[in-house]
């Protein structure tokens, strides 16, 4: 698989470019994003209010109310 620029990627993203964010930033290993992963993952992608941005994907994204966005949970 070629590795993902996340510079180089319009938005909104694909299933796969998803994953392969999830990958990339989840920092320690646990398959799930935090808001802090979340909050640099966007930062990096250039986007204003990355911390407005990581708040918002939780709150939408996150069914179980763990503050955690997991693989299932970007499907």
């Amino acid at each position: 698989m070629p590795i993902w620029n996340p510079r180089s990627v319009n938005l909104p993203l694909t299933e796969e470019q998803l994953k392969g964010l999830l990958r990339r930033y989840n920092k320690n290993g646990d398959s799930q994003l935090s808001r802090e992963e979340l909050r640099e993952a966007f930062r990096r992608l250039g986007l204003n209010f990355s911390g407005w941005r990581a708040w918002r994907a939780l709150r939408h994204t996150d069914r179980n109310g763990d503050r955690f966005i997991s693989e299932e949970e970007m499907e």
